[in-house]
């Protein structure tokens, strides 16, 4: 298992990013740090100088696991599964270059908020959402980029926030370009045994974000990190612990005792 950080492109109201503003002094960091990889949070790919990141990823001797599409929603009001069929349409073209832009990077491309929330029926938000991915994974499997689906707490969205309720998505779907997204944060809430959630994702388990229970960086919270670590090394699990963190008490200590806490777990 590698480690990365979770660095946005541009500034963001999502509390959850450690390192925003200058991306290139934050790759440098992550860097600096120790960090394997960056997984980059990007609201428009059609504003990003792809050429020019990918050049300062691998200067710095990173790679990029994958590609947040969150600030889509935050910001643009963006939605898969909205009813309005023009922000849908939006929402459809716009994951379909991020789907793009990840070709550059060899990067999974995460569905997170992207998938907006219930608005009047449930069946009917379930419908347009499966209308929608079913528009856009052809090109993700024509293009081999993984779209890794991440359970949200109940907080945050009302919608598809347990990993049962996600698999069975997938499921339903059944595309080998669809995965899971695994969220230690969002699990502490929504699931009764993180374990276990994760035992049965196995098989589409393609990313995982670790925060603590309270979001901040690994260890300065309750959640069992050595514990987890265990069940995705029984899992024959190798991808990347992404952290996604609050930025407190400041964005470099946070990232530094994230990769404090959790290298010695993956050396060990």
């Amino acid at each position: 298992m590698k480690l990365s950080l979770v660095v946005s492109l541009e500034e963001t109201g999502f509390d959850a990013v450690a390192m925003r503003g200058s991306w290139r002094e934050a790759l440098r960091t992550a860097a600096d740090l120790g960090y394997d990889g960056v997984e980059l949070a990007v609201r428009d790919p059609s504003q990003v100088d792809a050429e020019a990141v990918l050049r300062t990823v691998r200067d710095a001797g990173l790679a990029v696991p994958a590609i947040g599409t969150g600030q889509a929603y935050l910001k643009d009001g963006l939605s898969l599964s909205h009813p309005d069929e023009g922000i849908r349409a939006r929402a459809i073209e716009r994951l379909e270059t991020h789907i793009r832009i990840a070709t550059v990077f060899g990067a999974a491309v995460i569905v997170g908020l992207l998938r907006g929330r219930i608005t009047g029926d449930r069946a009917a938000t379930e419908a347009r959402l499966s209308g929608a991915l079913r528009r856009i994974l052809p090109l993700a499997e024509r293009e081999k980029i993984p779209v890794v689906f991440e359970p949200v707490n109940r907080y945050e969205t009302d919608f598809l926030v347990t990993m049962d309720e996600v698999l069975d998505l997938i499921n339903r779907l059944a595309s080998p370009a669809l995965g899971i997204l695994a969220d230690t944060f969002h699990m502490n809430i929504e699931e009764a045994s993180i374990e276990s959630s994760l035992r049965r994702a196995r098989p589409r388990l393609r990313h995982v974000h670790v925060a603590d229970s309270n979001r901040h960086a690994p260890g300065w919270g309750h959640l069992d990190f050595p514990a987890l670590v265990r069940v995705l090394r029984e899992l024959g699990y190798t991808g990347y612990l992404s952290a996604e963190i609050l930025p407190r008490p400041d964005p470099v200590s946070a990232a530094r005792q994230a990769i404090a806490h959790l290298r010695p777990l993956l050396s060990a």
